[in-house]
């Protein structure tokens, strides 16, 4: 066994590799960019290294400074994870040079299975079967338009030297090809370096399939079973799981039979997977899409359900160790899910968010793990992958796998940015995959319905209490006014209205009215800025029982604060809490120490105050044709000028976040008048790109 290993790569993933290593009495050794000198995997390792500026190509994608890094702290292996250079034949060849163990399959495995084209040519002379597609490498747009003509639509274009499911279009209407492989082969080449592209006939409802494989250095090679990963936003996985309730055992050994001679094919040994795609109306016909030579991001399902540490085996092969157990050793036990937190907003269409953690708690209990690269101070920007940690949940069957895993969700907070923690707790408990009746489509066609569009009252309710009770001063403050208070009695009897105006980001601003203390008050929400609200109580309904109005409608308070006062009140909790006592409900959040955020049942929302003189300057600028940034990150096309024409829908910039580009378009016919930006440019969220003054309108068709 090794020593020491270094290990490149970072975040979760770099956090899960130190576990293990700690476990085995291993010496890690991490490395770090300017952008993570404070991360959770630094703070973790043995010992660790700056390798250079935040961008990746500096830093993670350095060759040189990673193998320096290896020689100035002697490490003997180094353990690449997966992304950066994983999958790299280049790094692995550079680490035998220098005298280390690459921790992963030889180079020639890498290169080989890395090109999907010549992978797809090898294992078909093995026996495996394989999505019709193109053959050859180095299509131009011609050949490749010509293929996806002959494959019949709709057909799907994938880089021949990545996954991930960066660069993949689904193109489903043949005029659109030329403009899908130009953006194909952009993303390509920007995630890859490579723009080499194939086209695959696309298999409606498909289901997606892969077969972990360990193999050693002595030809003996195993499969550890199946992962369902069909649960995925465009072409990225999101939720997997093992085993697959669509596989009986004879298509399971079947499969995994097939994966075992892929492997055998390219001389693989280490962790690896074999993916296919399988029609879920007919599971026996399955098809090679891909080989992934390193460790998979959803490996630990496969973990929970066999009992094998599949970090630790990668180190005992490349160790030289031969493999103890056979085939029939192998053994499933019970069931795991896994979900994927990520950086981003369901609700804008999961674009990237950033931020900075405030507040983090991750979920502890039976049968729940939990490999993530957080800490409160975590600076999350958008240089890298958008994936922060992973919840995990293994059960005795998959329905108690699932409920422990929706629970596990609920109690998870990362409060500082926007994540997908509450989208995946709806989509675990969508029918379909409580059912198992997946495809890889599900949560493009319903996921939309999934985000949480609307902010609930309480949510409201709470965050002007909080700001109310920062606004009566303590006991000791000595003599106050008592006019000067918010819950000061006025001329005639009845204590003022105190207004707090609100705004959750993406969402219309609420005015907050609150009379009396927090501690018990009457509060009124008056809906979007500047809706009337009655000044008394007489538009309260018929009381309830206690007093109180009736609860009606959706599942929080609902629209009981909307047009008339209720009684209120927040609650003592513990630190990091906030319990607000409403309607005859309490409702308990998760908060950070500034009140900025609140957290529940895997969502969260930042509330903010609202100036409503400054939103009307905001909003007329909109309305004259601002153009702003869908999300942050960094401008890298620019299609037009100061003073072009454009028309509505044409495509002026491009922004990029973390991998994923966003298309920025004209909103009407007009003129730039403004532009903000050039290529390169970094961008926050919301900034102000370009302003398109309208087109003038007819005078007289205006009269």
């Amino acid at each position: 066994m090794f020593e020491s290993v270094l290990v490149a790569n970072r975040g979760e993933i770099a956090v899960r590799v130190i576990r293990t290593l700690r476990e085995l009495g291993v010496r890690s050794v991490a490395v770090f960019s300017d952008a993570d000198a404070d991360a959770r995997h630094v703070r973790e390792a043995d010992t660790a290294v700056r390798i250079g500026p935040a961008s990746a190509a500096e830093s993670y994608l350095s060759m040189e400074r990673l193998l320096d890094a290896a020689a100035r702290t002697g490490a003997q292996a180094v353990h690449p994870g997966y992304g950066f250079l994983a999958e790299n034949a280049a790094f692995a060849r550079a680490c035998e040079a220098a005298g280390l163990v690459f921790l992963g399959p030889p180079a020639a495995a890498i290169e080989l299975m890395g090109d999907k084209i010549r992978a797809k040519e090898t294992v078909r002379a093995a026996g495996v079967p394989v999505v019709p597609g193109s053959s050859g490498s180095g299509l131009s747009d011609a050949e490749l338009t010509a293929a996806a003509r002959e494959i019949g639509m709709p057909v799907l274009l994938k880089p021949s030297a990545g996954g991930g499911g960066k660069g993949m279009r689904l193109v489903r209407d043949e005029a659109l090809l030329g403009e899908e492989i130009a953006a194909a082969r952009r993303e390509a080449r920007g995630s890859f370096g490579d723009d080499t592209l194939l086209v695959e006939r696309w298999i409606d409802r498909p289901r997606h399939i892969e077969i972990q494989v360990l193999a050693d250095a002595r030809g003996n090679v195993v499969h550890l079973g199946e992962r369902e990963c069909s649960l995925q936003r465009r072409h990225q996985k999101i939720v997997e799981e093992a085993p697959s309730v669509l596989l009986d055992e004879a298509t399971r050994a079947s499969m995994g039979a097939a994966a075992v001679q892929a492997a055998r094919s390219c001389g693989y040994t280490g962790a690896g997977t074999v993916e296919f795609i399988v029609p879920g109306n007919d599971p026996s016909s399955y098809y090679f899409m891909e080989m992934n030579t390193r460790l998979q991001v959803e490996h630990p399902v496969t973990e929970l359900v066999t009992g094998l540490d599949l970090v630790e085996w990668q180190l005992r092969v490349a160790a030289g160790e031969r493999l103890p157990f056979a085939q029939e050793d192998v053994t499933l036990t019970g069931h795991a899910v896994e979900a994927r937190l990520c950086a981003e907003v369901p609700a804008r269409g999961f674009l990237p968010s950033a931020g900075t953690v405030v507040a983090l708690h991750e979920p502890e209990g039976p049968g729940v793990r939990v490999d993530s690269g957080l800490t409160v101070g975590t600076e999350v920007g958008t240089s890298y992958d958008p994936m922060l940690a992973k919840v995990i949940a293994h059960g005795p069957d998959r329905a108690t796998a699932l409920r422990r895993l929706r629970a596990a969700l609920a109690s998870t907070t990362v409060l500082g940015l926007e994540t997908n923690t509450g989208f995946l707790r709806r989509l675990l408990a969508h029918p379909a995959v409580v059912s198992g009746d997946l495809d890889t489509g599900l949560v493009d066609r319903d996921g939309a319905a999934l985000a949480a569009e609307s902010v609930p009252d309480e949510v409201y309710a709470a965050a002007a209490l909080r700001r109310h009770a920062a606004l009566s001063p303590s006991p000791t403050d000595g003599w106050t006014d008592p006019f000067s208070l918010p819950a000061g009695w006025r001329l005639g009897g009845e204590p003022a209205w105190t207004q707090h105006h609100l705004r959750v980001p993406g969402h219309d601003p609420v005015t907050v009215r609150v009379r009396g203390l927090a501690t018990e008050a009457q509060v009124l929400l008056d809906g979007p800025q500047g809706s009337p609200a009655p000044a008394d109580d007489t538009a309260r309904p018929t009381p309830g029982p206690g007093g109180l109005p009736p609860v009606t409608g959706r599942g929080g308070v609902g629209e009981i604060l909307h047009g008339h006062p209720v009684r209120a009140r927040l609650l003592p909790t513990a630190p990091g809490r906030l319990t607000l006592e409403v309607a005859g409900r309490t409702h308990t959040f998760t908060t950070d120490p500034a009140g900025t955020w609140l957290g529940r049942d895997g969502d969260t929302w930042r509330v903010t105050d609202h100036d409503p003189v400054t939103a009307r300057s905001a909003g007329a600028a909109a309305h004259a044709g601002a153009l702003t940034a869908p999300m942050p990150g960094t401008v890298t096309v620019v299609k037009a000028a100061v003073g072009d024409a454009v028309t509505a829908g044409q495509s002026l910039l491009v922004v990029e976040a973390m991998k994923m580009e966003h298309v920025i378009s004209a909103p009407h016919d007009g003129t730039v008048t403004e532009l903000d930006v050039t290529p390169g440019s970094t961008v926050a969220m919301d900034q102000v790109l370009a302003v398109v003054a309208p087109a003038p309108t007819d005078s007289v068709e205006e009269s």
